[in-house]
């Protein structure tokens, strides 16, 4: 495919509140000239910044230049949960687990991805809740979600992984409700502020020499005496080797056509908490839950810059266009305000003040959209849920694969299947509602 034509423009619904609560950001130009460089990467997110990083280890010589189609954290990558999980946590499992040595594979480079994500917050002094190893808890509110929390510890013991099971005082103790029955927490995951630490490795890579374009979206890529040509509405840049790293808008590359699954989920942040509301709640100030039930409710307590606050994430729409209206965040309100006073209905006065969705990627199998997908050209895309992991894993080693580097998490990475072919429209689209509206209720008090 030596000429690409970029059909559609992600959209992200409402604004984030992880990027609204920082002060203003390091702002990128955008490109408005015709430059040359030898590695390009297209996408600024978790995929685009680590790749952008790996190709500098590898390279430190080399120009590297990285095209972002909005304001660094403004897409996706600014918009998810921050919780950055080296355990299984397959979204389309009713448990999260598979089979024990696919998840002793996938335990092994996820933690790969965490301490490459380590070493940078280390690297370029990020601030301290930018990324945090606290490990996690997944909360159950029911006696279903008790259940799936024992079945999750009993894989574990097989996998030989710690845990510890919690129980309801235990659970009150860090947030302060009494909702929740029980939780599982796990030692090896880290916590983000996702906005902050995008931002934050985006100004630690350029610091190092990577040129960064904000609002710069890839139009066109053409194949031109050898090399690749990503033209922008204002400029254009010709490299050798490209890595794409955009999830789901690989589609719009005219890549995996029919084999991605697109999904919208929302979420909202409450006003900042005064200190009376601080004191009517208790329980620690940081902590975040995942829900026992992989269609449950998201939920974590932050605290630093932007003040105290409470983030709740749940329901989902399907969207093979990957696209909704701008108020589609908003139309979740509803179910957002119930699972928050249901859960803190010592907090009857607090307000959300933001509400918005972000776009994350699946695949009907769980593998990643990987690989040379033309000739010096990568793709570091469908990260399965898991964007600030596997995001991270896929850019660090398409960058490895685009420069003939060999590794053992490469070579897993390789020999997984492609995305496999989705069921034709409209079945797609009648069973993904089906099984999301279902899971959600059948999810009870866990969403």
């Amino acid at each position: 495919m030596n000429a690409i034509s970029v059909t559609r423009m992600p959209v992200d619904p409402g604004i984030s509140g992880w990027d609204a609560i920082l002060p203003e950001p390091q702002r990128y130009p955008e490109l408005e000239e015709n430059r040359n460089c030898d590695w390009l990467v297209i996408g600024g997110g978790f995929a685009g910044l680590a790749g952008a990083r790996r190709l500098q280890q590898l390279h430190p010589k080399d120009k590297i230049a990285l095209l972002e189609a909005r304001h660094i954290a403004e897409g996706p990558a600014g918009r998810n949960s921050g919780f950055m999980i080296d355990l299984p946590h397959d979204l389309t499992s009713d448990e999260y687990t598979g089979a024990l040595e696919r998840d002793r594979k996938q335990i092994e480079m996820n933690r790969a991805a965490i301490d490459f994500a380590g070493e940078a917050a280390s690297e370029f002094v990020f601030p301290d809740e930018a990324y945090v190893r606290s490990g996690k808890i997944n909360a159950a509110a029911s006696q279903k979600g008790i259940q799936h929390n024992q079945h999750y510890a009993e894989h574990l013991t097989r996998l030989g992984e710690s845990h510890e099971m919690l129980d309801t005082k235990q659970m009150q103790a860090i947030c302060g409700s009494d909702y929740y029955l029980g939780g599982l927490y796990t030692p090896g995951a880290a916590m983000l502020q996702p906005a902050l630490f995008v931002r934050s490795l985006a100004a630690g890579i350029a610091s190092k020499g990577v040129s960064i374009h904000e609002n710069s979206p890839v139009t066109d890529l053409q194949k031109q005496d050898g090399d690749w040509i990503a033209k922008t509405p204002l400029g254009s840049i010709r490299a050798p080797k490209v890595i794409t790293a955009v999830n789901g808008h690989i589609e719009s590359f005219g890549f995996f056509k029919r084999r991605l699954m697109h999904i919208y989920l929302y979420a909202s942040m409450t006003d900042a908490l005064g200190k009376d509301d601080e004191q009517k709640l208790g329980g620690e100030a940081i902590w975040g839950f995942t829900p026992s039930d992989p269609l449950g409710t998201t939920v974590r307590k932050i605290s630093g810059i932007g003040g105290s606050r409470i983030v709740v994430r749940n329901s989902f729409t399907w969207s093979p266009s990957r696209s909704v209206d701008d108020n589609r965040a908003e139309k979740f309100a509803r179910s957002h305000d119930r699972s928050f006073h249901a859960r803190f209905p010592m907090l009857d006065s607090v307000k959300m003040q933001y509400r918005w969705g972000g776009l994350l990627c699946l695949s009907w199998n769980g593998e990643a959209a990987f690989g040379e997908i033309d000739n010096n050209l990568y793709s570091a895309c469908c990260q399965n849920g898991l964007g600030t992991a596997r995001g991270t894993l896929s850019g660090m080693l398409a960058a490895e694969l685009a420069s003939g580097i060999k590794s053992k998490h490469l070579s897993e990475y390789l020999s997984q299947s492609d995305p496999s072919r989705l069921p034709p429209e409209p079945f797609a689209s009648i069973g993904a509602n089906a099984y999301l509206h279902w899971g959600q209720f059948k999810a009870g008090k866990d969403f």
